[in-house]
Order: structure tokens, then sequence, then C-alpha cells
């Protein structure tokens, strides 16, 4: 996951909706079944798919109060804890 992506797909959210991300997430999902995909390809769809999924988890803070950059941080460090365990 890269923060500065998950930034920028939250400005996305909070200008737009949510609701482009999860159609994206679903499209992207689907994706991910097609039996011609390589490796790198999946590892690719993988790696969009959880910023797209970090975005909404950080925007989701954010509507229940938390401040953008302390839910940017708290999601990171949520996230370097569950790879350190």
């Amino acid at each position: 996951m890269k923060l500065p992506i998950i930034k920028h797909l939250t400005s996305f959210i909070e200008e737009n909706d949510q609701d482009y991300i999860l159609e994206t997430l679903e499209t992207l999902e689907f994706l991910t079944e097609a039996s011609s995909l390589k490796d790198e390809e999946l590892d690719v769809l993988g790696e969009v798919i959880s910023n797209l999924y970090g975005a909404l988890e950080v925007d989701k803070m954010i509507k229940e109060g938390m401040p953008k950059k302390e839910a940017l941080n708290t999601f990171m460090k949520r996230v370097l804890g569950s790879i350190d365990s």
C-alpha cells in the first residue's frame, strides 16, 4: 500500500463519491478472475485494489470525525502493525 496513492484517492472520494471507488473495485476484482493474466499483472491489480480499499477505510475514519492526517497515519500504523505480526 502506498500512502500518497491512498491520500490522493481519499481526496477523490471527498470531491466525488465513494460509489466510484466501489464500482472500480468490483470491476478490478472481476478482472483478476481472467485466466490470461500473468502473475505480474495480478500483482499490479492487487496493489491497486489494496490502495482503493485503504482509501475507503481512511474515508470511513474521516467521516467518523477523525482529521484526515490522523486517519491516514492511523491506517498506515495499523497496516504496518499487521505486517510486523
